[in-house]
């Protein structure tokens, strides 16, 4: 059944998305902002009305898997089908349908059952799917990132792993106080770059002149092995945490208990379903599984909240786990991560100050934006990693640059007078080596470089540079 026909509008890639939930809500709103063509299928009519009011796409109510609903929605025209419904099963089989029918057609599913877990690569290799995303993994593995780097708000990770993002808010009394950005060097014994400082809503890409003050979240790029250097030369705690307790017995629990067993760390789930704790124990059984109910502030001391190093509430509800964050808070020294899957009080979120929030469907969104800029434009790059920083205000893309791109070869120092404003070039990745590039170096073809900018929908590496 078609809704909305009429909003329907050519520009950018034609995309088909199956399912309005919050990750396809979350896409739908980006893609649109980014000048896709979007046609949207669910089976619930209200949702798609609902949609269609809000954005300017066209709806379909059917099944994604049928492939007259799939006709219907503009499959032969289609550049790309994103399936993200409730059901794993589903959106390979809308995905499988849509690639058999369409043509030169991408595809992209998402899959979060962990017995699929191990067979990603085979079935998207299978299947011919240009990405399977699995959110729930992907936020356990931004905690597990946040937890090696306790005091990290933040920490993304680009060039491979080679290079990461960190950001952090200066305490009261640090010596970062009052300093310039000129003068890190003599606290940072590294090589590093300031990308962003955020002060009182505000965030700006800060030159040398730039004064640091109590309070500021502080964005710096570094060479993974020397991430942890950040915090040890300003006198705050850097080692990886020992024990975590998490609450709730999800699937983003089973992949983060899972992941920090792996490092050694002391894990224990508190879990109010017998069944799914008898599960659990067997999944897991280097970890200590407790049945009841996490919200309760007894059974927390109980089982050792005070001693415990990091606490991470993964329950289905985003209030419950603000809840638990806020009393978490009280337990001097205890790092808090907020897992929030639907609340868009943004505002209210960060007025509450809980710390290190974790948003399955931001992830999500940011891995699929990545792919469809690249496939959109690559005049002389392709899009490689993104992420949306400081509530969506600050912009990190790192390009994979070909020989043609007009960037090759120019001396950064002479790029900078041709470089837009509100943008840095933070890193290059040639190899491997990360260079945190001076005015004499010059990219070259085959580096991956990383730009961070308060300015958003970049798709090529030309993008950086002012319109002649």
């Amino acid at each position: 059944m078609l809704i909305n026909p009429a909003k329907k509008k050519p520009s950018g890639l034609n995309i088909i998305i199956v399912g309005c939930g919050k990750v396809g809500h979350t896409l739908t709103e980006r893609l649109v902002r980014e000048g896709h063509d979007i046609t949207v299928v669910d089976t619930s009519e209200r949702v798609i009305r609902d949609t269609t009011e809000i954005f300017d796409v066209m709806g379909i109510r059917g099944n994604g898997a049928s492939l007259s609903v799939l006709e219907e929605a503009g499959l032969q025209k289609a550049d790309l089908i994103i399936a993200v419904t409730g059901s794993d099963e589903l959106n390979l089989l809308c995905c499988t349908v849509a690639k058999k029918a369409g043509g030169n057609l991408a595809a992209i599913a998402r899959v979060r059952n962990p017995d699929y877990s191990k067979e990603l690569t085979y079935l998207r290799q299978q299947l011919g799917l240009s990405m399977i995303i699995n959110p729930e993994l992907e936020a356990a593995r931004e905690i597990a990132r946040l937890l090696s780097s306790p005091q990290a708000l933040t920490i993304s990770a680009f060039a491979r792993g080679h290079a990461e993002l960190v950001r952090f808010r200066i305490p009261a009394g640090n010596r970062l106080c009052g300093l310039r950005i000129a003068d890190l060097n003599t606290v940072f014994r590294f090589d590093f770059l300031v990308c962003a400082v955020g002060r009182e809503g505000n965030v700006r890409i800060p030159d040398g002149s730039f004064l640091l003050a109590e309070g500021d979240e502080i964005m710096i790029v570094a060479s993974t092995r020397d991430v942890h250097r950040i915090f040890e030369s300003i006198d705050m705690r850097s080692q990886a945490v020992r024990s975590c307790m998490i609450i709730g017995g999800g699937k983003s629990s089973y992949y983060l208990a899972k992941l920090l067993l792996e490092q050694r760390m002391e894990v224990k789930i508190i879990e109010s379903n017998r069944e799914r704790c008898e599960e659990l124990s067997t999944l897991l059984p280097e970890a200590v599984v407790i049945c009841g109910d996490g919200g309760d502030e007894e059974l927390l001391k109980e089982e050792g909240i005070g001693t415990a190093e990091a606490f991470v509430p993964l329950t289905g509800l985003d209030e419950e786990n603000i809840l638990l964050t806020l009393y978490a808070k009280r337990v001097p020294g205890l790092k808090t991560i907020t897992k929030i899957n639907r609340i868009t009080f943004n505002d209210v979120i960060e007025g509450l100050e809980l710390g290190s929030v974790v948003y399955p469907k931001h992830i999500t969104a940011e891995s699929i934006i990545a792919y469809v800029r690249a496939r959109q434009n690559s005049i002389g790059s392709n899009v490689e990693t993104l992420y949306h920083l400081f509530d969506n205000r600050v912009e990190a893309v790192e390009f994979h640059v070909q020989k043609d791109a007009p960037v090759v070869g120019v001396p950064l120092a002479e790029l900078g007078r041709r470089k837009r404003d509100d943008m840095l070039i933070a890193c290059i990745n040639r190899g491997g080596k990360i260079i945190f590039p001076r005015g004499q170096d010059a990219i070259a073809a085959d580096d991956s470089v990383i730009i961070v900018t308060t300015q958003t929908g970049l798709s090529d590496i030309s993008d950086i540079l002012k319109p002649r």
